[in-house]
């Protein structure tokens, strides 16, 4: 399986990766999560996009958002693996990815996600350790987490 990655900005992406993101985004946050809410927040006009192919499918995604926009640093957001690519490591990848574009875009700087806490373990064997107390998001458990450079 052929992978290859590619980070933008809002601006950079073209019609038929914002629709294969959004639809992502989608498939997963709202229909199989069945949570209801309004995915485009307005932060994603300032986020760099990083989308993760194999064999020319979106099999995962994120968006590095600058700090001050969702939390005082840095953060990853939006963190999706396709259903189609799961279980074959695509999760560990793009996070892997993700902050390795935030290193090169923000420089060594702090990186804070909202965890949801079923992923808890999965985020601290990359380096998030957790910061304060878990916290109710649409529904849904969720704890901050923060790497450090």
């Amino acid at each position: 399986m052929n992978t290859t990655q590619l980070v933008k900005t809002f601006q950079q992406l073209n019609v038929n990766e914002l629709y294969d993101l959004l639809r992502l985004r989608s498939e997963v946050f709202v229909v199989e999560q069945n949570c209801v809410f309004l995915d485009q927040d307005n932060k994603d006009q300032q986020s760099y996009h990083l989308l993760v192919f194999a064999d020319a499918e979106l099999a995962g995604y994120c968006r590095l958002v600058p700090a001050g926009l969702s939390y005082p640093e840095v953060s990853i957001g939006r963190v999706i693996t396709s259903p189609a690519f799961r279980g074959k490591g695509f999760g560990r990848k793009v996070m892997e990815l993700a902050i390795q574009n935030c290193r090169e875009i923000f420089g060594p700087v702090d990186i804070r996600i909202g965890a949801q806490t079923y992923a808890q373990e999965f985020y601290a064997s990359l380096g998030f350790v957790p910061e304060g107390d878990v916290y109710d998001e649409d529904g849904i458990e969720h704890i901050e987490m923060v790497i450090k450079p």
